[in-house]
């Protein structure tokens, strides 16, 4: 025996629970980490490589904890949780080929059936094994070892190979084409290292008396290498964790680019509104006025050459007045022809929002009684300011809309579990809108504190139009 394998040997236990806590924490860093909502296809798929890691991880603690309670269970408990942890194995397999399947069909829609593959060789693996069990009579020993080698050929192999794949085409098509470069360097290095561990966990298998098993196997790399295989796979799943964990950084830059869109959008439209009010209450009345000097001296004027030229002028400043007008109507935002109820929940479905904060809403307003179009729109501006602020700065994983009409009074209040506004975002210019217009409204504005964490909004405005 060469220095190596008394190594490897004397170590066993701790190479094999370095090699399941290797996929273990992978299937733990993809559950943390991956994003529902994300628009990329990958995170939809990701779930099949987190479950693929736990389920692994644990088939592979099986081979440390089984051997210790076989000293204590009869031997009729030991073959059943063997027979358990070899169908763990090929749950594992059948789960890295599903995310592989998931991977490629959004590329290739044609590839329909690719979906059902994993899980119709799952039954076929089963089914096989059950007959054979009971038609052929062979013991537990027998059903673990055939089972345990056609779950890496039918499973393990082509799942592994598929995975890879399904993470390159998705590299090369999604992550690449939106410039995260980066990163797709990362998903590169994953996708080889899924095929070193198709080669490592596929094709070395436990040794049986049937071709190829009896040729390739894991004795036969043993005695070439001197390494185990549970240590190359374990290499290999060590480089996929590395570069999986990495690669998740792609959610957070995802989100950040969501994030900054909402603010651009949001900014837009704040400086849109500047815009026109001062132009309404700045430009437009100021050549109002001069229209209105330039026709009282025309009254006092005799027709002539000098009248002629003033009246172009009056008639200069009224299409000066009817442009400006124009401008206005066109910087404004439309006024909503929802009521304020469904003004609302569209705010708080709006698939932007909901992909980076969990949203609940409650409303009870009175429709007997509409609140007036051009009221709403000073409203539902109000309460996006208040939901863009609580993504852009709460940090919050909740948000919890609530209007209600009381005692003659709209009461909107928006919400969230985050960490509170900082001083200067409340001296903010987006706050200081938001108070702006519930002044216009004739109500009130209060930011303050939440318990037992987080920030709410509480705007209070009559419901009637004041007189």
């Amino acid at each position: 025996m060469s220095p190596w394998e008394e190594f490897f040997v004397l170590n066993r236990t701790i190479v094999l629970f370095v090699y399941g806590q290797v996929f273990f924490v992978l299937g733990l860093a993809i559950t943390w980490q991956s994003r529902r909502h994300s628009r990329l296809d990958l995170a939809r798929s990701l779930g099949w490589l987190g479950a693929f890691g736990l389920a692994h991880g644990l088939h592979e603690w099986g081979d440390i904890f089984i051997p210790i309670q076989a000293e204590y269970l009869s031997h009729a408990w030991t073959e059943t949780l063997l027979l358990l942890q070899v169908c763990l194995l090929a749950f594992s397999f059948a789960c890295l080929f599903q995310f592989g399947a998931e991977a490629l069909y959004p590329l290739h829609p044609r590839l329909r059936l690719i979906q059902v593959l994993p899980a119709g060789l799952l039954i076929l693996w089963t089914i096989s094994f059950l007959w054979t069990s009971q038609v052929l009579r062979w013991d537990a020993t027998q059903v673990v070892v055939y089972a345990n080698v056609w779950a890496r050929y039918l499973l393990g192999f082509a799942g592994a190979l598929v995975a890879a794949l399904g993470l390159r085409e998705q590299t090369r098509k999604r992550i690449q084409a939106q410039e995260f470069s980066h990163i797709a360097r990362t998903f590169q290095v994953a996708s080889l290292a899924l095929v070193a561990y198709a080669v490592f966990a596929g094709l070395f298998v436990p040794p049986a008396p049937f071709f190829p098993a009896n040729l390739i196997n894991a004795e036969t790399l043993v005695n070439v290498s001197g390494i185990p295989p549970q240590v190359l796979r374990s290499l290999a799943g060590l480089v996929l964790v590395i570069s999986v964990v990495r690669g998740l950084e792609i959610f957070d830059v995802e989100v950040d680019r969501r994030i900054e869109e909402m603010e651009q959008a949001q900014i837009l439209l704040t400086e849109r509104e500047r815009i026109s009010r001062e132009l309404h209450d700045g430009a437009i009345q100021t050549v109002y006025t001069a229209g209105l000097l330039a026709e009282s001296i025309r009254k006092k004027m005799d027709d002539g050459p000098l009248a002629t030229r003033l009246d172009r002028v009056i008639s200069a400043l009224h299409h000066a007045i009817a442009d400006l007008r124009q401008f206005v109507a066109e910087l404004e935002p439309d006024a909503p022809r929802e009521s304020l109820e469904k003004g609302l929940r569209r705010l708080t479905e709006d698939p932007h929002l909901q992909s980076l904060i969990d949203v609940e809403v409650i409303i009870a307003c009175d429709d007997n009684r509409s609140f007036s179009p051009a009221r709403t729109t000073h409203v539902l501006a109000i309460a996006n300011e208040a939901l863009s602020n609580v993504v852009r700065h709460a940090h919050a994983r909740h948000v919890w809309l609530t209007a209600q009409r009381h005692n003659g009074q709209l009461e909107v209040t928006v919400a969230d579990d985050g960490v509170g506004l900082a001083d200067e975002e409340k001296a903010g210019f987006g706050l200081r809108n938001m108070r702006d217009r519930a002044r216009l409204l004739g109500g009130t504005l209060h930011i303050q504190p939440r318990s037992p964490r987080g920030t709410q909004v509480v705007l209070h405005v009559p419901w009637d139009d004041p007189r």
